[in-house]
């Protein structure tokens, strides 16, 4: 009996310590700063990384999420030619970290490109891969060493999807076959097809992301630039469908027609 108390006393302190590990919290004076801290430890395809993992932090700051970025400085590719702490399309070609933040159910979801010469792209998305809004302003900042570097991007609330829930990560760098796509939820190896290549848009292999944990229960997600174009992306939808429901009819009407008419030559 004693046995099987100190095996769940144990079970119990491991649980804990695994949910700190994925958001950690510390205590400065009488606040509480919390955070969530997330290791990309595998390739795209669920292999061990060989290198030193990319680890992002993400912890709330007023009007948004501050997201930390430390990772091993390859310097493979070089640095994009555009201009540091500007957009830059096209970035995924370079050395990158990216996070996706998703609504699962609506399928909006924001995807954050940075890179450790300075630039970065951030992309709303409604629909898989579907972008309607681009190269959007943000505050990011780098420090970059000979081997790492760690960037710091204030992303506002109102570039996120709204009911965020789900979350994955990546990481890329090196040229030619030694590109490197490393992710924080991996596609499983059982799920893998011959020939597959690198999509960071599997929204399905993503997982669960609670805000309310650094949050607070009480809070709130404030509004965002999703609400409306996502009706307006709803509405055309609708205005399409009920175009091909006419045409339909149309051409049922014209099938009609003819077949009255080749009766009629018949007869």
């Amino acid at each position: 009996m004693l046995g099987e108390l100190r095996c769940e006393c144990l079970n119990r302190v491991q649980r804990a310590a695994r949910s700190l590990g994925a958001c950690g919290a510390s205590t400065v004076g009488a606040e509480m700063n919390i955070k969530m801290e997330f290791t990309i430890e595998h390739t795209w395809d669920d292999l061990p990384v060989s290198h030193k993992p990319v680890t992002i932090g993400l912890k709330s700051y007023d009007g948004g999420l501050l997201m930390v970025v430390n990772a091993p400085f390859f310097n493979d590719p070089p640095a994009p030619l555009g201009e540091p702490g500007k957009p830059f399309r096209n970035l995924w070609d370079y050395e990158v970290v990216e996070a996706f933040f998703l609504n699962d159910r609506t399928e909006q979801y924001l995807e954050v490109e940075l890179c450790p010469h300075g630039q970065h792209l951030l992309l709303l998305l409604s629909g898989k891969r579907r972008v309607w809004k681009e190269e959007l302003p943000l505050k990011f900042e780098v420090t970059r060493m000979e081997t790492k570097w760690e960037g710091k991007a204030h992303l506002p609330w109102n570039y996120f999807p709204p009911c965020t829930n789900k979350f994955n990560a990546f990481a890329i760098h090196g040229s030619g076959d030694q590109r490197k796509y490393e992710a924080l939820h991996p596609v499983p190896r059982c799920e893998l097809q011959e020939g597959q290549k690198p999509d960071f848009h599997r929204l399905e292999f993503f997982k669960e992301l609670n805000l309310k944990r650094l949050m607070g229960e009480d809070w709130k997600q404030p509004e965002t630039v999703f609400k409306v174009s996502g009706q307006d992306l709803t509405d055309r939808r609708n205005a399409s469908s009920t175009i091909f429901k006419k045409e339909e009819e149309v051409c049922s009407q014209q099938e009609g027609l003819l077949l009255l008419l080749a009766m009629l030559y018949d007869q």
